[in-house]
């Protein structure tokens, strides 16, 4: 017997590896945060035993879900201004509310937050963007949870580095704190093209050849900033980031609503991660992207909720549900995304988007054991006839049990393990009265 750290036996396996196996009454060997075999219950418990085992039976088990695009602490600005514009909502409300109240506590308080809700649902990965990453980084570590980690770099003051020059300092110490720690993928994040100078950008690109950070940006969210990019550049957004050699194979592009056909042809070509963001993009009207192609032409495509204060919640099964219906409405053909094609947007594919999927996005030997247990049994789920339509259009959140993060059991039948649920909660409503204060808006609601 081969010992190792971690058995997980019984239950329906949804591998998402290449041969997308499904193994029922699967086991799964866990070792140094890694899945050292995977293959059915007897072959695995006659081969390794463990001190540690969790029991699947009745279960499915998948990959922990890939969360491509949140702005983590805006947990804390969840339900502020909604059914707004994009520009509306950022320049009369967002900013505002950001430049009177985020600080480090904020941003540790609302990552504490959202990393509960994504650990909750069953997310083990996610990218984000927003300002004292240092911060999220530490509390992310310090939850046991996987992150592409961006510090937004824009030109103009915000919370953490009050010009260029001191969020490029930031970056700098960030990047090399972080790198080579095996939760952590510190990443520099300029907030979009209309945001950040020509001269910026082109450093952003420097930076990320020097040093191999990844580049998580906003691109062509709305038609407004095409529109404004035509009349600035001459060029659309994408067209333009390609003149001035900003993108590579390192980015990681959320949104790309309105690319053309020849800008779909530069993403491929370049290696370009690309994050469709369904619900988001539908409440701020922003427009539908052209998944379906992108997927035809083979590009790197995966799924995330954007940042809470725009959809309102970091439920990445909500998010396939309504990736895989959206498609459909708005082409008028109903075959144009399967419930599996949404599944792998939330693993393998959002894997591929992140630049990860070495490591991550599927439950095979080799990879991280981010790995996710999901009742089978809840009134919603019955009778279960296909899997994957069981997942995209049935499972909801509260159907996840117990969430294995780098080998690491982060929450355990519904319990979290890493976190303080309670604590997180009082700290995250007396930053609610705070943010209403300083907005000259109403108290506390009863």
């Amino acid at each position: 017997m081969k010992q190792v750290e971690l058995l997980v036996l019984g239950g329906t396996l949804v591998s998402m590896d290449q041969q997308r196996r499904v193994i029922p009454d699967a086991g799964i060997a866990v070792a140094g945060g890694r899945i050292v075999a995977v293959g059915t219950r007897r072959e695995i418990a006659a081969q390794y035993s463990a001190a540690q085992t969790v029991e699947a039976q009745g279960k499915l088990i998948v990959p922990g879900l890939i969360n491509g695009h949140t702005h983590i602490p805006m947990t804390l600005f969840r339900g502020l201004a909604d059914d707004l514009d994009l520009q509306d909502w950022l320049t009369k409300y967002i900013f505002p509310a950001e430049a009177k109240n985020v600080s480090e506590e904020f941003v540790r308080v609302g990552t504490r937050l959202g990393l509960a809700e994504m650990i909750r649902g069953g997310t083990t990965t996610y990218c984000d963007m927003y300002y004292f990453e240092d911060a999220i980084a530490d509390e992310t570590a310090k939850a046991g949870v996987r992150g592409v980690l961006g510090e937004t770099i824009i030109d103009f003051p915000v919370a953490d580095n009050k010009t260029n020059a001191e969020g490029m300092a930031y970056v700098a110490k960030f990047v090399q704190k972080w790198q080579g720690h095996e939760l952590i993928i510190p990443a520099i994040a300029p907030h979009a093209p209309y945001t950040v100078s020509e001269e910026h950008l082109k450093a952003v690109r420097a930076f990320s050849d020097r040093t191999g950070a990844p580049i998580v940006t906003h691109i062509s969210e709305t038609k407004r900033e095409i529109d404004n990019s035509l009349k600035a550049h001459g060029a659309s957004p994408i067209d333009y980031l390609a003149r001035i050699g900003f993108l590579s194979n390192k980015v990681i592009a959320a949104h790309v609503v309105w690319p053309s056909e020849e800008e779909l042809g530069i993403l491929k070509q370049i290696g370009v991660g690309i994050v469709h963001n369904p619900q988001s993009n539908m409440k701020l009207a922003s427009g539908v992207a052209p998944v379906p192609e992108m997927l035809k032409r083979g590009l790197f495509v995966g799924l995330g909720t954007d940042g809470a204060a725009s959809n309102n919640d970091l439920n990445m099964w909500e998010e396939m549900d309504t990736a895989a219906k959206l498609h459909k409405v708005f082409s008028g053909d109903p075959k144009v995304m399967s419930a599996k094609e949404a599944f792998e947007l939330a693993t393998i594919s959002g894997a591929q988007a992140l630049h990860l999927e070495n490591e991550i996005g599927s439950i095979e030997k080799g990879k991280r054991a981010d790995l996710v247990i999901v009742e089978r049994d809840s009134l919603n789920q019955i009778p279960l006839y296909n899997v994957y339509s069981d997942l995209v259009y049935a499972t909801k959140a509260n159907d996840v049990l117990t969430v294995i993060i780098n080998g690491l059991v982060v929450m355990r039948d519904r319990r979290l393990l890493t976190l303080n649920e309670e604590e997180i909660k009082a700290s995250a409503r007396r930053f609610r009265d705070q943010v209403a204060k300083s907005l000259g808006t109403p108290g506390a609601q009863p």
